[in-house]
C-alpha cells in the first residue's frame, strides 16, 4: 500500500512539473476587440502600421535586435484600443514621405513645433522642451539673467545652442555626451543641466542621478502622433483612443516605466533670460543626439 502511495504521488509530482512547463512556456498574447477601422482607412487589414525615428531614444531606439521605446509602447496600445495588431518601422527623418508614400498609417513622436503641410497632428501625449535640471533637494532654484549660472549641455544640441542664446557663451559647459554632462552635475562642477526634458530625465535615470526639472529655457511643447491630412477616420480613431489612453492611466505608467517618473512641465517656471541672443550660436537642424550609451534605448 505504501508503495502504491508513492508511486500515485511521484505520478502527479511529474503531471504538475509537465502543467506548470506548459503554462511557463505558453505566450500571452492579448485578445483584441473587433477592429475599429479597415482599409482605406489604414493600409493593411487588422494591422496599424505606425513610423517611429529609431534616431530618438528612448521615445524609439533598438534593443535585442528589435524597435523599443516609449513610442513603440504607445504605439502598441493606441493599435490594441483599435482592435488592431501593431508594425513598427522606421520611418527616420521622414515622416511626411512615409505618410505621403502611404509605407505607413501613423508617425510617433512629432514634435507640435514641428507641424509640417499636409500632415494632422494629435493632441500631445507626451512633454517636452529644453529643460534645466538640477539634483533633487540642491534648491538650486531658477537661474537669473544676470547670476551667471554654470550649465552643462552635450556639445552640438539644441541644448547647448539654447544655454549661449540664454545665458551667454561663458555660461556653457560642453560635455562630449549627455552622460558626462549628467555627470559634471553630480560632481558639482556645474549647477544645472540642459537637455531635452525627455532625453534628461531618461538619461538620468539610467545612470541613477536623482534630478528634478527646475525651469524651461523656452516654453514647452509636447510630442504629437502624425497622420495624413486626408485620413479623417484614422484621425478621429487616433484622437478618441489617444484620450482614453491618456485619462485612464496607461500613457503614465508608460511613462513611469521608461523616465522614473511623469514629467510636468506645465508648473515649470521659464528662465530668465539675457535680452540679446549670442551671435555666435546657431540652433542646430535637429535636437538632443541621444547616441550616447546613457541615453541609448535598452531592453
Amino acid at each position: 500500500m505504501k508503495r502504491m502511495r508513492a508511486a500515485i504521488a511521484a505520478i502527479a509530482a511529474v503531471a504538475m512539473a509537465l502543467a506548470l512547463t506548459g503554462c511557463q512556456q505558453e505566450e500571452y498574447k492579448p485578445q483584441l476587440g473587433s477592429p475599429q477601422l479597415q482599409p482605406p482607412a489604414i493600409g493593411e487589414d487588422g494591422t496599424l502600421r505606425v513610423g517611429v525615428n529609431t534616431s530618438k531614444s528612448p521615445l524609439a531606439g533598438m534593443g535585442n535586435d528589435k524597435i523599443i521605446g516609449i513610442d513603440v509602447d504607445i504605439a502598441a496600445a493606441i493599435a490594441d484600443e483599435l482592435g488592431l495588431k501593431v508594425s513598427i518601422v522606421d520611418v527616420g527623418n521622414s515622416p511626411d514621405t512615409a505618410l505621403a508614400d502611404k509605407t505607413v498609417d501613423i508617425v510617433m513622436g512629432i514634435d507640435s513645433s514641428d507641424a509640417a503641410n499636409g500632415i494632422w497632428l494629435s493632441p500631445e501625449y507626451l512633454p517636452t522642451g529644453v529643460a534645466l535640471f538640477a539634483l533633487a533637494g540642491s534648491n538650486a532654484g531658477v537661474p537669473k539673467a544676470d547670476s551667471d549660472p554654470k550649465v552643462a549641455a552635450q556639445v552640438s544640441s539644441k541644448s547647448a545652442w539654447a544655454v549661449t542664446n540664454a545665458f551667454g557663451d561663458d555660461a556653457l559647459s560642453s560635455a562630449n555626451d549627455l552622460s558626462s554632462a549628467i555627470e559634471e552635475l553630480r560632481s558639482g562642477k556645474v549647477d544645472y543641466l540642459a537637455s531635452d526634458a525627455v532625453i534628461g530625465m531618461y538619461a538620468a535615470n539610467r545612470t541613477g542621478a536623482d534630478v528634478e526639472v527646475v525651469a524651461l529655457i523656452d516654453s514647452a511643447s509636447g510630442y504629437c502622433v502624425a497622420v495624413a491630412e486626408t485620413a479623417t477616420d484614422l484621425q478621429t480613431a487616433v484622437k478618441n483612443a489617444l484620450q482614453t489612453l491618456i485619462s485612464n492611466g496607461t500613457v503614465g505608467v508608460i511613462e513611469q516605466k521608461w523616465l522614473g517618473t511623469q514629467l510636468d512641465l506645465e508648473s515649470a517656471p521659464l528662465a530668465e533670460v539675457k535680452k540679446t541672443p549670442s551671435d555666435n550660436a546657431e540652433e542646430p537642424a535637429e535636437g538632443d543626439a541621444s547616441s550616447s550609451s546613457s541615453a541609448a534605448v535598452t531592453a
